[in-house]
């Protein structure tokens, strides 16, 4: 009996699928010399910050502990997306932002701190790594930015929404389900 393989969808296959809905040739690799898939490449990787900068439950991590090097400084890497002060919205005592790649306080001033840091973080993950709903609905929503940026047909535009706006609904579906909203 033979088995089925299913191949997750990758950074390869997205340019491949918005490539095929814009008309164009697939690709055997990611080629960068080649300027319309650098620009579709480019909308994947934005649609991709884009809704992962939302917010969901597979990127939220709350009570992260961030502790200080010798210097007294935090580093805060790219992949985080945004952060607040754990509870800082009940007692709003410090104004917390990424700086030149580290921890910075608005309030008091510096960079500098004197102990941990408790910070809920929004994470940005890989294509690869996402739920493999959110990829879709991130290849839906680079398509519909493909065709609207590429192609002069306003039917394929207004298709490819409708494609991302019911990749929206499942993904909103799914949201509900593992954070298990009430």
């Amino acid at each position: 009996m033979a088995t089925t393989t299913i191949d997750t969808d990758t950074e390869l296959s997205a340019v491949n699928s918005i490539l095929g809905a814009i008309g164009q040739s697939p690709q055997t690799t990611l080629n960068f010399d080649n300027p319309e898939v650098s620009l579709i490449f480019n909308l994947l990787r934005d649609a991709n910050v884009d809704t992962q900068a939302e917010g969901w439950h597979f990127n939220t991590e709350y009570h992260v502990k961030f502790t200080p090097d010798a210097n007294k400084k935090i580093a805060i890497g790219n992949d985080i997306l945004s952060m607040d002060l754990h509870d800082n919205q009940a007692r709003r005592h410090h104004d917390l932002i990424r700086r030149n790649g580290f921890l910075y306080d608005k309030i008091d001033h510096t960079d500098e701190f004197d102990g941990d840091v408790d910070l809920d973080v929004v994470r940005l993950y890989v294509f690869e790594d996402l739920p493999i709903i959110f990829r879709r609905f991130i290849t839906y929503r680079a398509m519909t930015a493909a065709a609207t940026q590429l192609v002069a047909n306003p039917n394929l535009v207004r298709l490819l929404t409708n494609q991302a706006s019911l990749a929206r609904a499942a993904l909103q579906e799914y949201e509900c389900n593992q954070a298990d909203y009430s």
